[in-house]
């Protein structure tokens, strides 16, 4: 039993080998222009046995053998490597609209389906969230209308700075990281829901400490690289463990946020309009079709990101 099991898993192995490579041959026969890239591509893994740290000295050391502009493959995904600057403007200024999208990452497929602007596919979606992004949520105007909250969560970080310094010593080591996270947080959740959710002056814990993990949770996911996401058969390997937590974030942030808006829905406009959460909800009133309760969602996140 255990000898049928062996050869069954060594037979699949041996099949998605030949048909990583088989795909690899067909995509350069059908795009012959590519840019060089280095001769040995190990089977499943590509060239990155090759990306040893620092990564930035061997990117260089294989521009100086195979040019400016030389391409690698992660995995099953081919990457060209850029390190002429002409040729960078001519990539991402001549043409940066070829250049727009990115590749679908799981968490961008279950963060409101690519609605959020750094997942969106370049088209009128993209085009739509980026206006209101630039004019309705970071416009010059809405900025300067939140200085005075901004003002007091520095002041607030300079007090506890100076209590934390005191002490019977002449020289006290003060941990500021944590503090400007919570400076960051706060600045950022006072201007999209007007409440503090981190540190000092936090009426409700439980919802600070929903927050606080639903965050640490969702940046560790968007930066951490899935081997899923290059090795797509990896996903069948690990019977989708990455997918199913990345699904159970989503929804306790999709569950936090709605809440956070059906909280503003149910204040007075005169309550709720210095926040930006109010101010797309009166947007949505006149224009429900751009301003859905997932776009409002998936902008509330990209500004506390």
């Amino acid at each position: 039993m255990e000898d049928i099991f062996f050869y069954s898993s060594l037979s699949i192995f041996v099949c998605l080998l030949v048909t990583v490579q088989l795909l690899r041959l067909s995509k350069r026969r059908r795009y012959p222009n590519l840019p060089p890239s280095p001769s040995l591509s190990l089977p499943i893994l590509g060239h990155l046995y090759l990306l040893k740290p620092p990564i930035q000295r061997t990117l260089h050391s294989l521009s100086q053998k195979h040019g400016p502009v030389f391409s690698l493959w992660f995995c099953s995904r081919r990457v060209v490597i850029v390190e002429l600057p002409s040729a960078v403007q001519e990539c991402f200024t001549k043409n940066d609209i070829v250049f727009a999208n990115r590749p679908p990452s799981i968490l961008g497929k279950h963060l409101y389906n690519h609605t959020t602007i750094g997942d969106s596919p370049y088209g009128d979606q993209w085009r739509n969230i980026r206006r209101i992004s630039t004019v309705e949520v970071l416009s010059t105007s809405r900025l300067n209308s939140f200085s005075d909250m901004r003002n007091e969560e520095i002041k607030h970080l300079l007090r506890k700075i100076s209590q934390s310094a005191r002490g019977e010593n002449r020289f006290v080591k003060v941990e500021l990281k944590s503090m400007f996270t919570e400076m960051t947080y706060n600045s950022m959740m006072r201007m999209v829901a007007g409440k503090r959710y981190v540190g000092d002056h936090v009426s409700d814990n439980k919802e600070r400490k929903e927050f606080i993990e639903i965050m640490e949770e969702i940046f560790s996911y968007s930066g951490s690289s899935n081997p899923g996401e290059l090795m797509p058969f990896f996903n069948w390997f690990s019977g989708g463990g990455y997918e199913r937590k990345v699904k159970k974030v989503v929804k306790r942030a999709d569950v936090f946020l709605q809440r956070l808006i059906d909280e503003h829905r149910n204040k007075s406009s005169s309550e709720s309009r210095h926040t930006m959460i109010g101010h797309l909800l009166s947007q949505q009133e006149s224009q429900p079709e751009y301003y859905t309760d997932e776009i409002i969602k998936a902008l509330i996140l990209v500004s506390t990101k």
